[in-house]
């Protein structure tokens, strides 16, 4: 690996960690006042009458997402790389994250990442659905903060 290399590797990680503890600051700020306004989110039976509630969610939506991308997409590659483990697919990452103990679970990370379809697109389908999915995704933002917390250390 040459000096070049590795100082080029070393900015893109020190910026990814940068972005990643920003997106989680904000998703928690997010999340966090989602859950006061009413923890079981009963105001979805009525979302289209609630603009406001309406921007938080999809705040929260668009944090959780980028979130995760940001991490598994580019933070989890380029950690793996410097700490000179071989980089695959995202499956591959992922597995070889949990290896080394930076994920909990692929089950959970596949989990939340499978949630962006009934986050994004399940607003005037389903409310119950979307509902459940906003309920777990909550339920998951601490496993995306301590990934967070693993990887920015």
């Amino acid at each position: 690996m040459t000096d070049k290399y590795s100082n080029a590797g070393l900015a893109r990680l020190d910026h990814l960690r940068r972005v990643v503890i920003k997106e989680c600051n904000y998703l928690i700020y997010t999340a966090e006042g989602l859950k006061q306004i009413d923890p079981q989110f009963r105001w979805l039976d009525a979302v289209e009458q609630n603009a406001d509630l309406t921007e938080r969610l999809d705040a929260f939506v668009s944090r959780f997402c980028r979130l995760q991308d940001t991490l598994g997409d580019k933070l989890l590659p380029a950690y793996l790389s410097m700490q000179l483990e071989p980089i695959g697919t995202v499956l591959d990452n992922l597995n070889r994250a949990e290896k080394l103990g930076l994920i909990a679970s692929v089950a959970d990370w596949i989990e939340a990442r499978s949630l962006r379809n009934n986050l994004v697109h399940e607003y005037t389908e389903d409310v119950e659905l979307l509902r459940q999915s906003i309920l777990r995704a909550l339920e998951l933002v601490p496993m995306l903060e301590t990934v967070t917390q693993k990887l920015c250390q």
